[in-house]
């Protein structure tokens, strides 16, 4: 069995991670050095460290290998019959972030949870368990997904409170690429392309208002709108503008690992969501077109496990991981180019953030294991079992 999985994308994931961490490393010195000045002054740390990001990014890294590697050998249709009560405890841990008390207060959106000693961001799993329950969900409705009633209603009813839930922390990031995944699985599995865009719409309704009703957010569409107003570059477009100086300073073979200027202060976020127009400073456009080589053919190899998958269940979760981890690096890769408003998404298994790592590599493995039983026969009976909608008319 294990022979027959696909080891190209696992030898992709591990280096992107592994090539993560040192990035991570290089970029979070001076992050690093200001958090941890600001405990040790608080009495919680004997002594300022370059450190503290890459410490905990390793950590990250183990667990995230650790449940790669346990997904991996977890037969996937154990994730059927998982669907619903996973599905169901990630809505209840997207509740929980309203709640004070439960709710880790990080940043300016109410995204994470503290439990103990670990703090989780709940959208991140959110979107590997709606994965699961819509894969299920649309093969028990294979010969129904075209119609109005049967169709496109429970599926917009069932995106709308997801959505929504994530409208409200609010995390557009989060909010595009779940609303991203869905709809893909929806047309891939039959949808009308009618009832797609009629559902983008509603969406759009129903979200971006909420999304929009935080000050931050608004600022970020209006610095993406205008990015030459001086009087916007310099403050709420500032993070974007020293992007765009990183990428540009890098050139074609970069300053050199380890010598970027604008992770000195610079550049806000540098080792999460911006990360990407670091490694442009240290490694150039030459050295990038190489990561993002690599990205396409993970997306490319996602894709062909999808297309070989035996069954119907298996085809559609291998879409939605795929779609998953292609959608969330296009719009990481835009931000950091201005080509689309500041969203707080992170690159996939390169930049830092411990829940978004370890919900992409539990993907990768469900991924893998799929990859397992993948072959161009088991592919052929599962597109040959089935039923044209108008027989089941007939």
């Amino acid at each position: 069995m294990l022979r027959r999985m696909d080891f190209l994308l696992l030898g992709i994931t591990i280096v992107l991670t592994l090539f993560g961490l040192a990035m991570i490393a290089s970029v979070s010195v001076f992050e690093s050095y200001q958090i941890t000045l600001r405990l040790t002054e608080q009495g919680l740390r004997d002594v300022p460290s370059n450190s503290f990001y890459l410490w905990r990014s390793f950590r990250h890294v183990i667990v995230g290998f650790t449940a790669m590697s346990i997904t991996m050998l977890i037969p996937y249709h154990l994730w059927k019959q998982l669907a619903f009560p996973l599905f169901g405890l990630s809505l209840l841990l997207l509740f929980s972030v309203f709640i004070p008390g439960i709710r880790a207060d990080y940043g300016t959106a109410n995204s994470w949870l503290r439990i103990g000693f670990i703090s989780l961001q709940p959208s991140e799993f959110l979107k590997l368990t709606l994965i699961f329950y819509l894969a299920l969900w649309l093969q028990k409705r294979e010969q129904l997904i075209g119609t109005w009633k049967e169709g496109f209603i429970p599926f917009a009813s069932l995106l709308s409170i997801s959505a929504i839930l994530v409208a409200l922390q609010p995390d557009l990031g989060s909010f595009l690429v779940i609303g991203s995944i869905a709809v893909v699985m929806f047309f891939i599995a039959g949808g009308n392309i009618f009832h797609v865009i009629l559902g983008g719409t509603i969406a759009s309704i129903l979200g971006l208002p909420l999304i929009l009703q935080k000050d931050y957010i608004r600022n970020r569409f209006l610095a993406f709108i205008s990015p030459n107003d001086l009087s916007i570059s310099e403050t709420i477009g500032f993070q974007i503008k020293q992007a765009l100086i990183a990428i540009g300073s890098g050139g074609f073979f970069g300053v050199g690992y380890g010598k970027s200027i604008q992770k000195f202060g610079y550049l806000p976020e540098v080792q999460a969501d911006t990360i990407f127009a670091a490694m442009a400073e240290e490694l150039g456009f030459l050295r990038l077109l190489i990561i993002l080589a690599m990205y396409s053919i993970f997306v490319v190899r996602g894709y062909k496990i999808a297309r070989e998958a035996p069954d119907r269940f298996g085809f559609m979760v291998a879409t939605g991981i795929t779609t998953w981890i292609a959608f969330q690096t296009l719009l990481n890769v835009a931000v950091n180019l201005s080509l689309f408003p500041l969203t707080g998404i992170t690159l996939p298994f390169i930049s830092y953030g411990g829940s978004s790592l370890v919900s992409l590599l539990i993907g990768v493995g469900v991924l893998l294991n799929i990859s397992m039983h993948s072959t161009e026969e088991a592919s052929l009976a599962r597109r040959s079992t089935r039923r044209p909608f108008r027989l089941i008319n007939a």
